[in-house]
């Protein structure tokens, strides 16, 4: 059966979740057995925020998201179950119940197909009478602005949701507002709270409005909680999306005077240093900020409530103390014991196994490895035996020399540095040679092609030419590896001498 818009109506849901709709409440006695109402009274909602509370005489059986036809005046009204049980009557003290004649509402019965037709046409009309009833409105030159409207389930009746800041005479409207929809008119004045939780919308804090998702009963907020809780007295701040000041300053308030109850009077202090006058109060940490400049907040100091407790007794007595603050007492030094852990009796890790680094080195000679046919790879193999066989001598090694002929090498007494020989001259920075104009340039050789067959002396396959710049770079290689054996070698020969 269709619940008609969920925006503006709210959708059913079952028994732990909820509902998407306004000001819903979660029914935590939903598992106990009804014995504290016996009547059944349920809670049947209505559009956006109302609600009301009827019995149910017929002693139908109800569930939450129930579609129901109740008693109205005149005529009857279809509405939405949303609460069931024991948690009704407590509700029902909670909020004011709709009476006629001193008695409580009846549920008729449940809503039928053609009720729910009935009911979903009469919503569809309910924004276009309210953009007309606003063009109404202004023609008589009201000071008023209509919010909402909301039609009854039989659709015999209206009710105008309007806002004004002072009396209204809107007898006129009525009239007007009767001949143009042929409908009973019912005016409800709202403030801009209500305005705001019909609407709905997010507040600065990231969540849902208050007054849209838990709040109904509205108290008064004055600037005296501002104060109370040390917030600076920001308008922009302050207010909240109804232009009000925000319900959410009197959450906190009462903690905030009681635990200021205990703190002493916000009054100026006097030392030897000079006068300190009050500028905040910081609740959380308890602490007084003073400053030495009342014209101006410069040298900003934090004194804790205690401290500026024991100043005032001073000043009453007519003493001063030397500083504001309590000298602060130099920390002890540390005692310095003479234990130690030598044996390393103290670590936790005494009984892990110690961590062999030897097994992950790596050589650095790698063997080269054997190439060619299968005989050479036997020999390879032989030889890598023969070398894992201790105390045995390989053939292919020359014999070592002879441990004194080592002995009198190593026994030779080095060679001095000579001090009689004069230091080098310098060399005298060389000059730049100017590149020859006359000489021609040189004509590249062609490769001779009379020695691609030419066989060698000794019976050898011919060898391919290779480029002529390859050939460059490899006598270059071979100088330059000449001229490293001749350098490193000179050192050794040297001290041999």
């Amino acid at each position: 059966m269709s619940t008609g818009n969920p925006i503006f109506r709210g959708c059913s849901s079952n028994k732990l979740a909820g509902s998407c709709a306004k000001l819903d409440v979660f029914n935590w006695l939903s598992d106990v057995e009804n014995t504290a109402n016996p009547e059944e009274f349920v809670e049947i909602r209505f559009k956006n925020t109302r609600k009301d509370y009827f019995r149910n005489v017929n002693q139908l059986n109800l569930e939450v998201g129930d579609m129901v036809a109740v008693e109205a005046n005149p005529g009857h009204d279809i509405g939405m179950v949303s609460m069931i049980g024991d948690l009704v009557r407590r509700q029902m003290k909670r909020h004011k119940v709709t009476l006629i004649n001193g008695e409580i509402r009846k549920v008729y019965r449940k809503a039928k197909p053609v009720d729910i037709e009935k009911w979903e046409m009469s919503m569809k009309r309910e924004h276009e009478t309210m953009i007309k009833s606003r063009q109404l409105a202004s023609d008589l030159r009201l000071n008023m602005k209509i919010g909402d409207v909301e039609y009854q389930g039989d659709g015999t009746k209206a009710i105008f949701y309007y806002i004004a800041d002072d009396r209204v005479d809107f007898r006129q409207l009525i009239k007007v507002l009767a001949e143009s929809f042929h409908i009973r008119i019912e005016m409800k004045q709202i403030g801009a709270r209500q305005e705001a939780g019909r609407i709905g919308g997010i507040g600065p804090c990231g969540r849902e409005l208050c007054c849209c998702s838990w709040m109904s009963n509205f108290s008064s907020v004055t600037t005296g909680a501002a104060r109370y809780q040390e917030i600076s007295l920001n308008p922009q701040k302050l207010a909240g999306q109804c232009s009000k000041l925000k319900c959410c300053l009197n959450y906190e308030v009462d903690s905030y005077i009681d635990e200021q109850k205990n703190f002493p009077p916000k009054a100026k202090l006097e030392t030897e240093e000079g006068f300190y006058q009050y500028f905040k109060t910081d609740v959380f940490t308890r602490t007084y900020f003073y400053t030495s400049d009342s014209r101006m907040p410069s040298g900003i100091v934090g004194v804790p409530v205690e401290r500026v407790r024991q100043v005032l007794n001073l000043n009453r007595k007519g003493q001063k103390p030397e500083k504001l603050l309590e000298p602060i007492e130099a920390p002890k030094e540390k005692v310095i014991s003479n234990y130690g852990n030598v044996v390393g009796q103290d670590s936790l890790t005494r009984f892990d196994k110690p961590h062999d680094d030897r097994r992950n080195r790596r050589s650095n000679k790698r063997r080269p490895r054997p190439s060619g046919s299968q005989e050479a790879i036997g020999e390879h193999s032989e030889r890598q035996v023969q070398n894992t066989q201790p105390n045995q001598a390989r053939p292919d090694r020359e014999p070592r020399q002879d441990r004194e002929q080592r002995n009198e090498r190593d026994s030779r007494p080095s060679r001095e540095p000579r001090q009689d020989r004069e230091p080098r001259p310098e060399r005298e920075p060389r000059q730049e040679r100017e590149p020859r104009q006359d000489r021609e340039p040189r004509q590249e050789r062609e490769p001779r092609t009379d020695r691609e067959d030419r066989p060698d002396q000794q019976g050898q396959q011919p060898q391919q030419q290779r480029p002529q710049n390859q050939n460059r770079n490899f006598n270059r290689n071979n100088r330059n590896r000449n001229k490293n054996r001749n350098n490193s070698g000179t050192p050794n020969n040297q001290a041999n001498e």
